[in-house]
């Protein structure tokens, strides 16, 4: 395994550990720490299929595990009142139409869940991956999330 493999690894494991202690703190600054991970994790995917990494099954499998923990209650992290503060990128759409956000949430977990079942193998299984859960984030980020830039 490269060391640029047990390093993502590892520092995926470090954030998630993390973000259980600032949940009790902040909840703005606990759903940046989640899609922080989640964008580490998507990161970790990309890399590999782009050839900028090494495939390694366990890095891409612990890279959706921690979508899948990230995804599964990400409509909890935007509670009542955390609208403004905290240099946040949430737009109102995601209290205004917490119903279209949970699904949007869901079809990410849901998407994570299926390659849990079905462990990603090899490159192709990166790919297909990216593709897949790709598609969720994009899909929320459109609607639910303020344009950087």
């Amino acid at each position: 395994m490269s060391k640029r493999a047990v390093f993502v690894g590892t520092a995926l494991a470090v954030l998630i550990a993390a973000t259980a202690t600032w949940a009790a703190m902040d909840p703005i600054a606990t759903r940046k720490a989640v899609m922080k991970n989640n964008g580490a994790a998507m990161g970790a995917l990309a890399a590999m299929a782009k050839g900028e990494a090494e495939f390694d099954a366990r890095v891409a499998n612990l890279a959706v595990r921690t979508l899948y923990n990230g995804s599964a209650d990400i409509p909890g992290l935007f509670p009542p009142g955390t609208e403004t503060g905290g240099d946040t990128e949430a737009l109102p759409a995601i209290w205004s139409d917490a119903a279209g956000f949970a699904a949007k949430a869901e079809a990410m977990n849901a998407a994570a869940a299926k390659l849990i079942a079905n462990p990603i193998e090899d490159l192709a299984g990166v790919q297909a991956a990216l593709g897949a859960l790709g598609q969720t984030c994009q899909g929320c980020h459109e609607t639910y999330r303020m344009k950087k830039g």
